[in-house]
């Protein structure tokens, strides 16, 4: 019994409800693949998405009964040219393997070499595809032109192993397994086919080799991707890890730099020494709080520059010359004053506001310019002459975009207000109305890679040193803004000495 079941379900593939089982799989890898695309904007997944699509488009002529070949009555016509459905599906596989190795920028020349021949193959295909409509659909263009096809990719698909063996990357064993399979079940699907053509017999059992290799193949190639991501967290996390381990070895030179004073300073007797050391001290904890500048840069500027740069090369792509333009113009000029502030401790108000419309008309923009950004500030002060802490702005500008604002949707609004609060205060709120401090924190407790930012804190102890010497206290502080006990955003309040 359990025997001619098994030789029910292989042989009869088109009628036990196999082929619709396997397309299934593969329309299941297609949507979820195409909707990962839009989640992290890797052209990897929609690759893949396109490759299991025109997988299933070659297969639908098999059907022959049930919902789908009812589905399917409208648009018979397209589904009766699987040749040039499995071209296509080549072609994309072709383009998947290389982009997901690296091989464009790891082995350039073997590169070269495969995406010659693929143009040539692609530009036959093209052409023996025109012929056919032109002549009012000769099915022995389509049938001969398809064999030639078949031996061209072939031997390519041969000669692409070279360079996938010889790839650095961990990911290559995934592809030349997955594509093994495949290789491995359509050669023995194609030599049963013949051997039942030869005996007279239904062809149908042949293409269960085939459907099982698509499903483990794409199971592999699926493997593949997952495991494309976990590297790519994985490096995320350990340039985390190695600013956090920075951040405490710093702490830990300080304290041992000030437990040093303190003990010359007990020894020292003589009033210029205790004063030289105190020199000394006060030299230290400068260096110690650009070098934290330095460090709150090195988190926010690799960050900042690959999506800027991602939205260039989008424009670029998109033949949006004018926007490239403009993008990469006011792009160039934040980095310019970003970097010509790194030379100095202190810069004046009007200098970091003109660098916080420049980073805020940047990510607006990657933003598609949904953020209804305004800056006001009091007439009577005069920014030129008043001094902040570089950068002391950015990072609550930044938490207020992308754990505020972007998870909202519509009506995104920033404020930016300057107010002068005594003759020796002056005071810089800046308003979202996005989904508030709580929510944000749920969402980020849900997530399983949590990364840890130290912005923030960073920020409030550049504040404290930069006011040290100063008449007049400063602060930073957080409110929760509500309206009929709903969150409707955040405040932050940075207050600032004069002198």
């Amino acid at each position: 019994m359990k025997e001619s079941a098994l030789t029910y379900f292989l042989s009869e593939p088109h009628q036990n409800g196999f082929l619709t089982f396997t397309l299934g799989v593969l329309f299941i890898l297609t949507v979820y693949h195409f909707l990962l695309y839009f989640q992290h904007k890797d052209k990897l997944y929609l690759l893949y998405s396109g490759y299991t699509f025109f997988i299933i488009l070659s297969q639908l002529q098999h059907l022959r009964e049930g919902f789908l070949f009812e589905f399917l009555q409208p648009i018979s016509e397209v589904v009766k040219y699987p040749e040039v459905y499995t071209e296509m599906y080549y072609f994309i596989y072709a383009f998947f393997a290389f982009k997901l190795l690296n091989i464009k920028k790891e082995l350039p020349l073997w590169y070269k070499r495969c995406f010659k021949w693929l143009y040539v193959i692609i530009i036959y295909c093209v052409l023996k595809l025109m012929v056919f409509i032109i002549i009012g659909g000769n099915w022995d263009i389509l049938q001969k032109g398809y064999l030639l096809f078949t031996i061209a990719m072939s031997i390519l698909g041969i000669v692409m192993y070279i360079p996938f063996f010889k790839s650095k990357s961990k990911l290559k064993y995934y592809m030349i397994i997955g594509s093994m399979v495949l290789f491995i079940t359509s050669v023995t699907s194609l030599l049963y086919y013949l051997s039942l053509i030869k005996q007279g017999q239904s062809i149908e059992a042949a293409y269960s080799i085939l459907y099982i290799g698509f499903i483990v193949e794409n199971i592999i190639f699926s493997l593949g991707l997952g495991h494309k991501q976990k590297l790519i967290l994985e490096e995320r996390n350990e340039s985390q890890q190695q600013l956090l381990k920075q951040y405490a070895e710093n702490e830990e030179l300080r304290e041992k730099v000030q437990k040093k004073l303190e003990l010359d300073v007990e020894a020292l007797s003589k009033q210029a020494e205790i004063k030289k050391l105190e020199t000394a001290k006060i030299q230290y904890d400068k260096e110690l709080a650009e070098l934290k500048v330095s460090t709150l840069r090195n988190q926010m500027n690799p960050h900042f520059i690959f999506n800027s740069l991602n939205s260039i090369k989008r424009y670029i792509i998109d033949n949006d010359k004018k926007e490239a333009v403009f993008y990469l113009n006011k792009f160039s000029k934040l980095i310019r004053k970003i970097l010509a502030s790194t030379i100095e401790t202190e810069s004046s108000l009007q200098e970091e506001l003109e660098i916080l419309e420049l980073y805020m008309s940047i990510e607006n923009t990657r933003l598609d310019n949904t953020v209804d950004f305004s800056l006001s500030v009091d007439e009577s002060l005069n920014l030129t002459a008043i001094k902040v802490p570089p950068l002391i702005t950015q990072p609550f500008i930044e938490n207020a975009i992308w754990h505020g604002l972007a998870l909202k949707k519509g009506n995104r609004k920033l404020t930016v207000q300057v107010l002068k609060v005594n003759e020796n205060q002056v005071q810089i709120d800046i308003t979202d109305n996005g989904i508030g401090r709580v929510k944000s924190r749920e969402i980020k407790e849900k997530k399983i890679h949590k990364r840890t930012s130290v912005g923030i804190k960073l920020t409030e102890e550049r504040l404290q040193h930069f006011a040290k010497n100063c008449k007049s206290k400063s602060n930073i502080i957080f409110t929760d803004l509500y309206t009929q006990n709903k969150p409707t955003g955040t405040k932050v309040s940075i207050l600032i000495p004069l002198g």
